[in-house]
């Protein structure tokens, strides 16, 4: 299915707010998320998105047929690790296994690395994300360890992963790789 990442518009709330809201969804972010999800919280996420510093966040929708459907974002880190960013990103489950997300993460890979002075992008999944954890894979992130019972979420502790993808010109074994895949 195609999809492009675009800046957010604040016409975009309804959209957000109808595919945010699911449980499924809170269900393996970070409590920030707020589950249910509002049309003023979608509200307040997309005027945090447009007022966020450009030199360190780099927030888009993942748009669909013109429709805000899901959300992703780079963020840069400070202090000793400003030369690391993180990746966060969510998708409405109707579009859930359709090489969106993986597309998409690769694309914001790419502009991120060009946009900003980092050596890495790393994301944090639910070890039991296991779409989630396929996604980076697929978009070549690379699985740098398992942190257990690093979360707690409904009243459980879990496991949660790190991946990160290096900037591809300090990873020449990375480049090797992309290149084979994508002859």
């Amino acid at each position: 299915m195609e999809f492009k990442l675009r800046e957010w518009r604040m016409e975009d709330a309804e959209s957000a707010a109808r595919y945010a809201n699911n449980p499924k969804i809170a269900l393996n972010l970070r409590d920030a998320f707020p589950s249910p999800y509002s049309l003023q919280n979608a509200e307040f996420y997309i005027k945090s998105c447009l007022s966020a510093d450009k030199n360190t966040n780099l927030s888009l929708a993942i748009d669909v047929n013109n429709e805000a459907v899901g959300s992703i974002g780079v963020f840069v880190k400070d202090d000793v690790y400003s030369k690391s960013a993180e990746l966060g990103y969510w998708l409405g489950e109707p579009f859930w296994g359709m090489g969106i997300m993986s597309g998409a993460v690769c694309q914001i890979t790419r502009t991120a690395f060009s946009r900003f002075d980092i050596a890495r992008i790393f994301a944090e999944p639910f070890a039991r994300n296991n779409g989630s954890r396929k996604v980076l894979e697929n978009a070549g992130f690379r699985l740098e360890g398992i942190l257990k019972n690093s979360v707690y979420k409904n009243g459980e502790l879990g496991d949660s992963c790190v991946y990160a993808l290096l900037r591809p010109e300090r990873d020449e074994e990375f480049l090797s790789e992309l290149g084979d895949a994508e002859r």
